[in-house]
Order: structure tokens, then C-alpha cells, then sequence
């Protein structure tokens, strides 16, 4: 079996135009900045003119660095710049990339504006060929990143009708349906949804990674990515896609379960530290006074100590020993419960039934799941027996789990208590009063769904905040199992080998780079639309 490449036998043909499109990019990006313009509403316009001696070197500088990489590389129309002889290659190269910078910058601004524009959508569509291609041809033709696309079959299917239904309904879909009217939301949703959907297809179905993450197959130590497998039978993949680590397990069969470790924990930490922000933030901001006090100064306590620091300090062995994370769990918690039950008791106290039959039911479905979550086996916190212990919650995700929703809480208190001092003066809320609301109604059901914007702009930055610090505690071997495939983990072990290659430790790198890119520019898309209500 013969080893993989990366593109195959097709790279030959789409390899250059891939490149030479990605150059054309990055080459008019640069011409673009140096001429200091930017797009706005009515068209680009020019800012800041700068002097065309001082405009031409970057972008001549680009041209004529890509052009001698290209010719080194054996593209084969640049070939001849190589010239046998490496300055000399480089010193022409320079030459030419000078000549095509002054032809640049004789180009009007929007012109080069849309070929900015046409050489990213080429780019993106050559790159979508390499992916939709190897969707039908075998890994031999296409290579590594063919058979990456078809194993992420699912994922693509997923990704395409949930844009389809999306733009199709996004009248309907309120602010989540205005972001298909965003180019950059667009992206950022694309790269958002590509994570969660390969998480719930790879992590909890199992049906794209190609073998067991923690699985050692012996002679797969520190292996090339697209290596066989040795002694691969009929129901083994037969390729290390990604190549082998140092203790001879799948790079890529653990980068696709490490993005279900990260959208498990970061996006359900996050909500959780809401919760908490939400339910002290919006009464300290409404009633003032010495509960606003109170609060705020222990929310600057927790803000005022470092919080890599403090993230690494809660995640120690001997703070867990102590069992402070458990009681830190059997508080922070309660909130979600609190929240959901005064925001019920206050939209429905006066429903016939509802506080004799549906509130009681609602408190004790709340009690015994929030028991369930923080009652574990042997530890400080066990109350509940195990037959009515609903979840089985691992150790070392409690851990991580309480440890990003106290780190995140504080912020997210103080960002809704200013957003409830900016608008518990507007004229809706004083209406609420006159109709004689009671104080939690006014703030939850008037106050809180007029700040959602602001609000769902920064959850979303702050799962992107969540995923670095799981990497981060990931890499320096704290929280999780030291065995875990989380990305973190992944990134250090990996690093032992970037003298030999550089699959193991980039790929859960970029993977982690692309899902909190992804999360900041589903931000931006947010905020964008939010402020055009």
C-alpha cells in the first residue's frame, strides 16, 4: 500500500493554480492596505494616501518573495526563474515583483478592491475542489485532504442543509436569520457549525474518526502523515490520515474527538457563568444601593487576581483534594435553577393552576437535577443515592467545568449590571412599573430581552475565551486526564516532534484557531446586525 500525499495525483494540475490564487491574494490584500483605502456603505474610498515610494515596497516585496518560493517549489510555469542559482533567482524575482507593484498602483482603488474580492473567491474555490473532489475519487487520487473530506461526509451534509433551510427561512429566524445577510457572520457561523457538527457526528456517533483515539499500534510511532497502517486488517482504516504521535495513537482520530471535548465544556461553562452573571447582575444593577456594593466588590475580588493564575490554582491537585471545586459546583448551580424558577413565578403567578401544580413540579425537576450535577460518589458532595443520580459527571470535567464558570461569572455580571443601569430608565420599563410589574418581572422579561444583543455578542467571545483556556490547561497537563485527546494535550504532545513534522502539533492548533476564530467573527456578525435594530 503505497503512502499518501497530500493532494495525490490531482495535486498536479490544481496545485499551482491553488497557489498561484492564493499569491494573487495575498499580493492584492497588501496592495489594498498600502494604498490605505477601505470598504464602506457607498463604495471604498481612499484614506490617508501615502507616497507611492513608500506603497510600492510591500506589495513588491510580496510578489517577488512568492514568486521565487513558487519557482524554488517546482511550479512548473516559474520554473525558469530559478535560473540555477539561488540570488540570482531571488534578485530577479525582486525585479519583477517591483514591476508588478508599480502596475499595482496605476490601478484605481476599487479596482483593486473587487480583484481583492475575485482572487479570495477563486482561492476559496479552489480549495473547495480539492474537498469536493475527494468526496468521489479514492485517498490514492486525492490524497490526504481527500480523504479527510470524504470522512467529514456527514459534517458537509449537516453544513449544507442547515445553510439551506437557513437562508431559505431567514426572514422567520430573527436575529440568526439577519446574519445570512452578513458576509463575515456567514463565514463565522460556517466555521462554528463545522465544529459542533463534526463533534456530534465524530464524537458522539464515531462516525468520521478513523480509529480509536488513545489506540497505540505498534510500529506507528512519530509516523509521516498518510502512512499505512501496519497490519491493517479489512475492518481497519488503512491510513494514519494525520500521521502517528509519540506513543504511536492517530493525530487526526484525536483532533476529531478533542472538538467534542471543547463544545461539551466551553459552550455549556459559559452558559452556565451567564446564568450566574444574569440572576446577581440584573438586581444589582436595578435596585443599586448596598446589594450593587456588595456585589461588585466581590466580583472585582475574583477579577482582580490573574486569571490564567487563578485558572490554574482551582485545577491543582491540592485544591482538589480539599474539595473546594465541589463546593464551588453546589453554589454556582443553584443559579441556573434560580433563574429559570423566578422567571417562571414571575411571567405565571397569576395563571390559575400554575402555583399549586406546574411551579412545584418545575422546583422539583430543577432540585434533582441540580442534585444530580453536583453529587458525585465519594466525594465532599454526595446526596443523592445512585439510582436516582441522573448524571455521571467524570472527576476532571466537574473540574475544568467549575472552573471556567467561576473565572467567567464576574465578567458576565458586570457586563449585565451596566447594560441594566443603561436602560432601567427607558421608557418601557417606567410603563412596567405604572401597570404595577413586580421588580423580577421588569427585569427579566422587559429589562433582559432588550439587552440580548450585547449579550449574545459577548457569550460568543466568551466560549472563544472558554476554548483557549481548556487548550491552555490542556497543554500544560491540567484539569483533564493527561491521556485525553483535547486539543491541549494534543498541542503538547505534538510539540515533541516539530523537528520532524508538523501535522501533530498544527492541526489541533489550527483546529483550536479556527473554531475561536470562527466564535469572534460570529460575533462580529452579531454585533453588526444588532446595532442596525
Amino acid at each position: 500500500m503505497q503512502h499518501l500525499s497530500w493532494t495525490g495525483t490531482l495535486g498536479a494540475y490544481l496545485n499551482p493554480l491553488f497557489l498561484t490564487a492564493l499569491v494573487c491574494f495575498l499580493t492584492l490584500a497588501v496592495a489594498a492596505i498600502a494604498r490605505g483605502f477601505s470598504p464602506r456603505a457607498d463604495g471604498p474610498h481612499l484614506i490617508n494616501p501615502t507616497p507611492p515610494s513608500v506603497s510600492l515596497m510591500g506589495p513588491s516585496l510580496v510578489i517577488g518573495l512568492a514568486l521565487w518560493l513558487l519557482s524554488l517549489s517546482g511550479v512548473a510555469l516559474l520554473a525558469p526563474l530559478a535560473l540555477g542559482n539561488i540570488w540570482l533567482s531571488l534578485i530577479l524575482c525582486l525585479i519583477l515583483g517591483a514591476a508588478a507593484g508599480f502596475a499595482l498602483f496605476q490601478i484605481s482603488a476599487e479596482m483593486i478592491f473587487k480583484l481583492v474580492w475575485l482572487a479570495f473567491y477563486v482561492t476559496l474555490l479552489l480549495f473547495g475542489l480539492y474537498l469536493v473532489i475527494g468526496l468521489f475519487v479514492k485517498p490514492e487520487t486525492m490524497g490526504i485532504v481527500g480523504a479527510i473530506s470524504q470522512r467529514l461526509i456527514p459534517t458537509w451534509i449537516a453544513l449544507a442543509v442547515t445553510f439551506a433551510l437557513s437562508i431559505l427561512f431567514k426572514r422567520k429566524l430573527g436575529l440568526y436569520g439577519k446574519l445570512f445577510d452578513s458576509p463575515i457572520g456567514m463565514i463565522g457561523l460556517g466555521l462554528v457549525l463545522l465544529w459542533i457538527f463534526t463533534a456530534i457526528f465524530g464524537a458522539g456517533f464515531d462516525w468520521i474518526a478513523t480509529h480509536d483515539p488513545l489506540a497505540q499500534v505498534s510500529g506507528m510511532k512519530n509516523k509521516y502523515p498518510g502512512i499505512p497502517l501496519r497490519g491493517a486488517t479489512e475492518a481497519d482504516y488503512p491510513y494514519y490520515l494525520l500521521g502517528g504521535d509519540t506513543l504511536a495513537r492517530d493525530v487526526f482520530s484525536r483532533a476529531i474527538f478533542g472538538s467534542g471535548i471543547v463544545i461539551v465544556i466551553a459552550p455549556a461553562a459559559t452558559i452556565f457563568a451567564f446564568m450566574v452573571g444574569i440572576t446577581l447582575g440584573l438586581p444589582a444593577g436595578y435596585f443599586g444601593g448596598r446589594l450593587d456594593t456588595v456585589l461588585s466588590f466581590l466580583s472585582n475580588l475574583v477579577l482582580a487576581f490573574p486569571v490564567i493564575l487563578l485558572f490554574f490554582l482551582l485545577v491543582t491537585p491540592e485544591i482538589v483534594q480539599t474539595g473546594l471545586p465541589n463546593y464551588l459546583a453546589v453554589i454556582l448551580f443553584v443559579f441556573p435553577v434560580v433563574f429559570i424558577a423566578v422567571a417562571q413565578y414571575s411571567k405565571n403567578r397569576l395563571k390559575p393552576g400554575f402555583l399549586t401544580l406546574q411551579f412545584p413540579i418545575l422546583l422539583i425537576i430543577g432540585v434533582w437535577l441540580y442534585l444530580s450535577l453536583v453529587s458525585e460518589t465519594g466525594k465532599p458532595v454526595d446526596v443523592l443515592p445512585p439510582m436516582l443520580d441522573l448524571f455521571d459527571v467524570p472527576a476532571e470535567i466537574l473540574l475544568v467545568f467549575v472552573s471556567v464558570v467561576f473565572v467567567n461569572s464576574p465578567t458576565a455580571f458586570r457586563i449585565v449590571r451596566g447594560l441594566t443601569l443603561d436602560v432601567k430608565t427607558r421608557d418601557y420599563v417606567a410603563a412596567a412599573q405604572t401597570r404595577g410589574e413586580g421588580p423580577w418581572y421588569i427585569m427579566l422579561w422587559e429589562i433582559l430581552p432588550n439587552v440580548r444583543g450585547p449579550l449574545i455578542v459577548d457569550f460568543c467571545l466568551r466560549i472563544g475565551y472558554a476554548t483557549i483556556l481548556l487548550g491552555t490547561l490542556g497543554f500544560f497537563g491540567l484539569g483533564l486526564e493527561s491521556e485525553s485527546p483535547d486539543w491541549g494535550t494534543t498541542i503538547n504532545a505534538g510539540r515533541k516532534l516539530l523537528s520532524v513534522y508538523l501535522a501533530p502539533p498544527l492541526v489541533p492548533a489550527f483546529s483550536l484557531m479556527s473554531l475561536v476564530l470562527g466564535l469572534n467573527l460570529l460575533a462580529d456578525g452579531l454585533r453588526e446586525e444588532s446595532l442596525r435594530d
